[in-house]
């Protein structure tokens, strides 16, 4: 499983490349603090209800959530239905603001 961190990421984002997010935390979290992801719960994700990412299917996809357990979950399963470039953010939201807000 590739993984990518936000030291890796944020760059790349500020330079505008077309890089697909996926958020796989739930609503409220995705409310409270995102950084413009398509939000996709883990559980729709397991249940394969991709519709609204089918499109993502051979771009670069970085998934995240709070910590980085569900978005590895969500890879997993993202590579067996055929995602062929997705990677997991290492830490989340988490480790996003905390080093976003330095």
């Amino acid at each position: 499983m590739k993984t990518i961190n936000y030291e890796t990421l944020k760059p790349r984002l500020d330079a505008g490349e077309d890089i697909k997010l996926i958020d796989v935390r739930e609503p409220a979290e995705h409310a409270e603090y995102n950084i413009g992801g398509t939000l996709l719960p883990l559980g729709k994700v397991q249940t394969m209800q991709i519709e609204d990412i089918e499109d993502f299917r051979n771009n670069e996809v970085v998934v995240y959530c709070r910590s980085g357990r569900r978005s590895m979950n969500a890879v997993i399963v993202l590579e067996q239905l055929g995602f062929t470039n997705v990677a997991n953010l290492e830490g989340g939201m988490l480790e996003w603001q905390e080093k976003a807000s330095k």
